[in-house]
């Protein structure tokens, strides 16, 4: 974004921000496998069969593949219909063709990314995991430094710079699963099993109605915004959507990391274990979500600085925007540690419901209902509102 923004100009990051959320739209079946196969697979680890667990972790990989390599394909097709639909016009519209063809045409590769980032500690890997995550994300920035600030390569270079973070977080863990016999996790013949398709995405439809309601609520959010506030207060949620990335990244991250665990433990019937690791959870999850927002709303001005220090009265608002959403954060972590708890013990229809009641039900309310009552401000606290009741639900499922 700030390379983007700041190297490219307006036109440019405003095709990006059209095109992003195709791109994860069509990922959201990775988020899916990924989350919901990792709680199957670690099942069935925990009831000591592993050719078994093999089997179903080679399905999985297989099918998700084969679905990213159809998606692209088609929606590389209707890449320009989309950015039409999008409202994408003049520059814009051609920008959007060009970042989101290069974008998709390396879906099978996110896919991966996707799927390894959960699988790797299922094989109990998560170092590597990480090593790998950080190794994508820095070459990407290291890449969007290089082709959009120094060559000047527009959209083009920002979508090649993230199409190669991708390759490397998809293909070095697929040379892992690929080599090596004595693997607790490798690829194997896998006979196609419903039963196994039908459990991961169970296990993991609160994963993907979760990220595919992120760009639904994004939409809503901006056409509010245009009406309440204007073009700026569009700019100022973009803003604050970066502040969010990372502080739910933190929760998203730890939530994935440990899900496997406590699989694992039910698998094996240590009842007592997952509730030492829930109870410590919880603990861990308050702790981070009071520093980080502290944290946000100390230094809302600084971040809100690094993109509208140009003009003062966006600066202002993007502020007061950071600090009034930054509240959402005591209270988001434990809403998506519940649903991904409930997934790893796989029980998918709780957590299903734990994520469509918190975003297509109390967030698509509240921003509606919450600026009616406190005005234009009222946008920015609606989704504490949201997470409060969403976390209500979510402590009546776990007693």
């Amino acid at each position: 974004g700030l390379f983007i923004s700041n190297f490219a100009g307006s036109d440019a990051f405003a095709a990006v921000n059209l095109m992003m959320p195709i791109a994860m739209l069509v990922s959201c079946v990775g988020f899916m496998a990924g989350a919901g196969g990792s709680a199957l697979v670690s099942k069935t680890l925990g009831e000591h069969r592993e050719e078994e667990a093999r089997r179903q972790f080679s399905l999985i990989v297989y099918l998700s593949v084969g679905f990213a390599v159809v998606m692209g394909i088609l929606v590389f097709i209707l890449i320009p219909q989309i950015a039409r639909l999008m409202g994408a016009e003049g520059i814009i519209f051609d920008n959007c063709i060009v970042y989101g063809r290069i974008l998709v045409a390396a879906l099978p590769a996110f896919m991966l990314q996707i799927l390894f980032q959960n699988f790797l500690v299922v094989a109990e890997r998560p170092k590597m995991g990480m090593v790998i995550a950080i190794s994508s994300g820095v070459t990407n920035i290291v890449l969007d430094a290089l082709f959009v600030a120094a060559l000047q390569w527009g959209v083009a270079g920002a979508a090649a710079a993230t199409v190669i973070g991708q390759m490397i977080g998809g293909l070095v863990p697929l040379c892992y699963f690929l080599t090596g016999r004595n693997r607790l996790l490798r690829f194997v013949r896998a006979p196609f099993k419903a039963d196994t398709v039908k459990r991961t995405a169970s296990n993991g439809l609160s994963s993907f109605i979760s990220n595919a309601s992120a760009s639904l609520i994004g939409i809503v959010f901006n056409l509010r915004l245009m009406a309440l506030i204007g073009s700026d207060g569009v700019v100022a949620y973009g803003v604050v959507m970066y502040v969010n990335y990372i502080v739910t990244g933190v929760f998203m991250g730890y939530s994935t990391g440990i899900a496997p665990v406590f699989s694992y433990n039910l698998g094996a019937k240590n009842s007592e274990e997952i509730r030492g690791l829930f109870r410590k959870s919880l603990i861990l999850i308050g702790a981070s979500a009071i520093a980080l927002t502290a944290l946000m709303m100390i230094f809302a001005r600084q971040l809100a600085s690094i993109f509208v220090s140009y003009n003062e009265g966006l600066m202002t608002l993007t502020t007061e925007a950071i600090r009034l959403y930054s509240w959402s954060f005591l209270i988001c972590g434990f809403n998506l540690f519940a649903a991904a708890f409930f997934a790893a013990l796989n029980n998918g229809l709780v957590s299903s419901i734990l994520s469509v009641t918190r975003t297509l039900v109390f967030q698509m309310a509240a921003v509606f209902l919450i600026p009616l009552l406190l005005g234009a401000r009222g946008i920015w606290i609606s989704v504490s509102v949201a997470e409060i009741l969403a976390v209500l639900v979510a402590v009546g499922f776990i007693l």
